[in-house]
């Protein structure tokens, strides 16, 4: 599953080699399309290696945001973040430098390649961390 907003669109989970772009779904978050199919979300384990094609660009924050912020990073580790809240964006990419950035604040069309997918889990710690949120309702 992808993130909590990403509920009703048609999705399937990502595979070594899978081209990506982040798209606005329309749904009140951005993730990663399918690049030959823009209505497809593509769901990413937690701990999934990705490059992107150019340096990563950033939605303007904060009462003076106007200008785009570009992170001088081309890869990044998908991760999980704000588990326990439930009314809360959770897909974010960790950077090189141990930033974090939800994945809803990426501009739209980036376009990105799954390098690795995270190692089977050797422990029952291991798997929980891999887990994504879920919500039953």
């Amino acid at each position: 599953m992808c993130d909590f907003s990403l509920q009703s669109v048609r999705s399937r989970p990502a595979k070594v080699g899978d081209k990506l772009v982040t798209r606005d779904f329309g749904t009140g978050t951005r993730g990663f399309s399918a690049i030959d199919d823009p209505g497809l979300a593509v769901c990413i384990l937690p701990g999934t290696e990705l490059a992107f094609a150019n340096e990563v660009a950033c939605l303007p924050a904060g009462l003076l945001g106007w200008k785009t912020k570009t992170i001088n990073y081309k890869t990044a580790i998908f991760r999980q973040v704000n588990k326990d809240k439930m009314a809360a964006h959770h897909d974010a990419l960790e950077f090189p430098d141990g930033r974090n950035v939800l994945l809803t604040l990426l501009c739209e069309g980036q376009e990105a390649t799954v390098l690795q997918l995270p190692a089977q889990p050797a422990t029952a710690e291991q798997a929980k961390e891999q887990e994504r949120v879920s919500y039953v309702g």
